[in-house]
């Protein structure tokens, strides 16, 4: 997942920084870095995944993202 599809995945969920970091369990300051394009270890980029996809989001081949129907 790119800064950009995190971003794109947040907007097409109406989900604001604070929700997602709850729900990845991880800080809003730790989202706002990866959607700047700073690098974050794997497994708090899957964290951030996870959470996007159970809430919805499927991220398609290349880089973008459209919601579960």
């Amino acid at each position: 997942m790119s800064p950009a599809q995190c971003r794109m995945a947040r907007a097409a969920l109406l989900l604001g920084v604070r929700e997602l970091s709850k729900s990845a369990d991880v800080s809003t300051n730790t989202i706002t870095r990866f959607e700047r394009g700073e690098d974050l270890k794997p497994r708090t980029v899957a964290a951030i995944r996870t959470a996007l996809e159970a809430a919805g989001v499927e991220f398609t081949n290349g880089s973008g993202v459209k919601l579960r129907t």
